[in-house]
């Protein structure tokens, strides 16, 4: 595990300003890194240590044990400042969450007890070549008392930060020999597991600093209390998609508030007024200033509707209260970050004018951010769900992807 040593974080509060200190630090560096893609081993390491990690981890184990909201104004005030960075951790946090919701109590001791001490957790769920991302070809097999997992995953998002690689595999087992019910398994596993090869090989044009790459398992070995079916989280009204989904609408919303952040400051700074304004600052471009206002509005919007979902996902998670509400609220959320991302980091070359475009600027690395990372999980099927709520009052899918 990675040798670091982690604080405690005792409330939402405490999280909040331990946050907002780390994102006004990595704030700094964000537009360099992306350039030179520059991995931000040291700012994770930062991370690990300040106990934000943990802040998920039940009481009953030593943890904040903090709700899904302010696990989302976390993430949000990190994407603020390097959406990379907040990226990185939102699987650690969906896997801790199915361990809470499907682990014995044995695994929740043991990857609790390393979570608390600093570990990190990053997927390895994605594939290609399947028909559709909801098809799983990696295996876990029985090979006597033990279990053999067999595959290749892409955009595996921290995995070259990660301690633990949380799994997605399928059981083919059919003749039953292992005992265990048909389905999908998560099998948790330390990233140094022999068999297990993490490739470096990440190139999308944003979010280029979140270790999204390839991973290769060819007869990793594991042993039966590493894994956890996933049927309990996803195919039961637990929140869990509504969880995962409202750290995503986070980020995005982060991405917006952090190019509307680059926009002002540019303006203010830096560019010059359009000479048919009669003004002597760009400041003062009445243009401009309905402009910005525009665009205040579509953040304050998003940010405001992610609040929203967070509470409808604390009524879930804690009470089981209407799941299918806070599936929508996310799913609301997730449209409103999406525009606002989209816009707002597209419209800082608007206002900003010809200057902005410089490339040693590199101020297009919020649009890059924003146009990669809203490829989760389209919005248009966000928008069909609340229209059948609505018309047909059905409530969405249990499918871990609302």
């Amino acid at each position: 595990m990675t040798a670091v040593v982690a604080d405690r974080i005792e409330s939402a509060a405490h999280a909040y300003s331990v946050a907002a200190q780390l994102a006004s630090d990595f704030a700094v560096g964000a537009a360099a890194r992306d350039r030179g893609r520059e991995l931000p081993f040291a700012e994770v390491d930062r991370l690990a240590s300040s106990g934000l990690l943990a802040i998920t981890v039940p009481a009953a184990f030593g943890g904040a044990d903090l709700p899904p909201s302010a696990v989302a104004e976390v993430v949000r005030i990190l994407a603020a400042a390097d959406p990379n960075i907040a990226q990185i951790p939102h699987s650690h946090f969906v896997y801790l969450n199915l361990l809470r919701l499907a682990g014995t109590a044995d695994q929740q001791a043991r990857y609790f007890g390393q979570v608390l001490a600093g570990a990190r957790i990053a997927n390895a769920q994605s594939e290609r070549g399947t028909a559709t991302v909801a098809d799983i070809a990696t295996t876990v097999r029985p090979v006597g008392d033990r279990f053999r997992i067999d595959g290749v995953k892409f955009y595996c998002t921290g995995s070259l930060f990660a301690d633990l690689l949380a799994v997605l595999t399928r059981l083919d087992d059919p003749e039953g020999s292992s005992g265990l019910p048909a389905g999908e398994y998560i099998a948790y596993l330390p990233a140094d597991t022999p068999g297990v090869r993490i490739i470096d090989d990440w190139n999308g044009i944003g979010q280029r600093t979140t270790g999204s790459g390839t991973i290769e398992f060819v007869g990793v070995s594991v042993e039966p209390d590493q894994l956890i079916a996933r049927s309990a989280a996803v195919h039961a009204p637990t929140g869990y998609g509504a969880y995962a989904q409202l750290l995503h609408a986070a980020i995005d919303t982060g991405i917006a508030r952090g190019a509307l952040r680059a926009a002002t400051e540019f303006v203010r700074s830096t560019s010059r007024p359009w000479f048919e304004s009669g003004v002597d600052r760009a400041i003062d471009d009445p243009l401009l200033i309905q402009r910005f206002g525009e665009l205040s509005v579509a953040v304050t919007a998003a940010e405001a509707t992610l609040t929203a979902a967070g509470v409808a996902v604390d009524a879930a998670v804690s009470a089981a209260e209407s799941v299918a509400a806070a599936s929508l609220a996310v799913a609301t959320a997730k449209v409103l970050g999406d525009r606002a991302a989209n816009e707002v980091s597209a419209a800082l070359f608007e206002v900003g004018g010809t200057r902005s475009a410089a490339a040693d600027l590199n101020l297009h690395h919020f649009w890059r951010n924003a146009r990669t990372h809203t490829l989760h999980d389209p919005v248009r099927w966000k928008f069909q769900h609340i229209g059948r709520s609505l018309l047909h009052d059905t409530a969405p899918p249990l499918h871990g992807v609302i």
